[in-house]
């Protein structure tokens, strides 16, 4: 966002569409309760100590303190929030950390969705950013077994025997603290392993499947037992083979407290392509999503004492 739409934003009772504007303006962010989140259109009065000002990498901000009130009520000021706007991605991540962090209180966040969905990636940035440890069940079930990878154990002792030694490791981890984990793309199938990881913040990372084959292609199949034995060149046996998983798994991803989809992501930001978002705005989706499973979740604790 620059100066010149700050300054246009200044005037008394200008009408703010939120989902246009998160379009037009995808680096900025829009914060204001889940009441106002209701509403398509709502009012705003902008205070006028704006300041635009440089960061430490060069990029220009511009922060701004709003008021809102609902559009059949514009005389009267219901509360505040804040806006800010930057085109740095890592500032933005950092920001939404320091504002979701403390709300987490200590809960392991678990990574859930198809190979090749970027569990891991996305994963090290979380930890990273929330100060938390990145953990990656794959590696404790193969460190569990001498070493062995993961294409190894499903061939010498089945993916039976792999499943069990992943639902063990889920079942120590869930006893931990501040641990952000990379699930494998099966957990999801066992309801066991679910019992284990509702003791922290589940996120499912839901990539479309002509990018998930086309990232599994690019590596090769050998390291994906599920995936090895297909015919057909890379891209074609990885794609037939996904869209089966997918159908088979689908409904237990959807279980997930949180749905992070690199569609939706796509179409907020303008891409064409889900291959152009970077892993950081992954994160930071996946950050959001988070706040509103903790705003729903204190919702629903609030109403039931109530009752």
């Amino acid at each position: 966002m620059n100066a010149n739409l700050a300054q246009r934003m200044q005037s008394s009772g200008t009408w703010i569409e939120s989902e246009k504007f998160c379009r037009k303006y995808p680096t900025g962010s829009l914060r204001c309760s889940s009441r106002l989140k209701e509403k398509q259109k709502f009012p705003v009065i902008v205070s006028a100590d704006f300041q635009p000002k440089r960061n430490k990498n060069g990029h220009r901000t511009v922060s701004l303190k709003v008021f809102c009130s609902y559009r059949n009520s514009p005389a009267s000021v219901l509360e505040s929030g804040s806006f800010h706007a930057s085109s740095d991605e890592s500032l933005i991540l950092k920001n939404k950390s320091q504002e979701v962090g403390p709300c987490i209180n200590g809960r392991c966040i678990y990574l859930v969705g198809m190979m090749g969905s970027g569990k891991t990636t996305v994963g090290k940035i979380l930890s990273q950013v929330l100060g938390y440890s990145f953990c990656d069940c794959d590696t404790l079930v193969e460190q569990e077994v001498d070493g062995a990878s993961v294409a190894e154990i499903f061939k010498l002792y089945g993916e039976g025997f792999f499943r069990n030694k992943e639902t063990e490791a889920l079942k120590k981890l869930s006893m931990m603290h501040r641990l952000v984990v990379s699930t494998g793309g099966g957990a999801v199938i066992r309801p066991i392993n679910w019992k284990y990881m509702q003791k922290g913040i589940s996120v499912w990372l839901d990539v479309p499947l002509e990018a998930l084959a086309q990232r599994i292609a690019a590596v090769g199949t050998n390291s994906r037992p599920l995936l090895h034995h297909e015919s057909g060149d890379e891209y074609t046996k990885a794609f037939r083979r996904l869209s089966t998983l997918l159908e088979e798994r689908g409904e237990y991803y959807a279980n997930a407290n949180a749905r992070v989809s690199l569609e939706n992501i796509a179409a907020k930001l303008g891409y064409r392509d889900v291959s152009s978002i970077t892993p950081t705005a992954i994160a930071i989706e996946a950050l959001e999503k988070i706040e509103n499973f903790l705003e729903e979740e204190e919702g629903i604790a609030y109403n039931g004492n109530v009752a």
